[in-house]
């Protein structure tokens, strides 16, 4: 990659940190374009050359938000418990490491209630259910004894839950402490 094209996508990159900020601290409908821009230090029309519109910065933003949580739900051959181990080992590294992932955590919870996010973004929420392939998951390990036993689908959504409030208490009070993984694994954990 060039150095323009590096310049391009550190731009971009900051725009999208821009809109996120924005975004979870004003909502979707009070934040403008300007705003963004302003926040980033240039004008509306270069950030225009990056993203035709503020509804294609949110569903980008959307679709971010979107494909980490299911991209650990690729095929896998662990151990269920071991699995969510893992995952909920990264996500915590994350949310201490880089407030983006932390802050998506607080739109993504946004967007769910958001009546006047764009079509195109309802849409693409509707088809979202990270906890469907988690309970199966959880279901796999009851059977193997390593889960507790109760409803596969309400302990996915408590694990969820979990893990999204304290995202989200990170992203708005960085100064919290993050708590340890393994507490969270012992709301599943047999």
């Amino acid at each position: 990659m060039g150095i323009r094209e590096k310049q391009k996508e550190k731009r971009r990159s900051e725009i999208l940190n821009a809109g996120l900020d924005l975004f979870i601290r004003k909502g979707y409908s009070a934040t403008k374009v300007s705003d963004i821009a302003e926040q980033v230090g240039m004008s509306v029309g270069l950030l225009f050359h990056y993203f035709a519109s503020k509804e294609k910065l949110y569903e980008e933003l959307i679709s971010l938000g979107i494909s980490g949580p299911m991209s650990v739900m690729a095929p896998t051959e662990k151990e269920p418990l071991a699995f969510f181990e893992d995952v909920a080992r990264q996500i915590f590294h994350y949310i201490k490491a880089e407030p983006f992932t932390a802050k998506m955590f607080v739109l993504m919870n946004q967007a769910f209630y958001n009546e006047a996010a764009p079509d195109y973004v309802k849409e693409m929420l509707a088809s979202f259910n990270i906890y469907k392939p988690t309970s199966e998951l959880i279901l796999k390990g009851q059977e193997e004894g390593t889960i507790r036993s109760g409803d596969p689908y309400a302990l996915s959504i408590a694990f969820w839950s979990a893990v999204r409030g304290i995202a989200e208490e990170i992203a708005l009070n960085p100064n919290s402490p993050c708590p340890d993984s393994d507490w969270i694994i012992d709301i599943i954990r047999r």
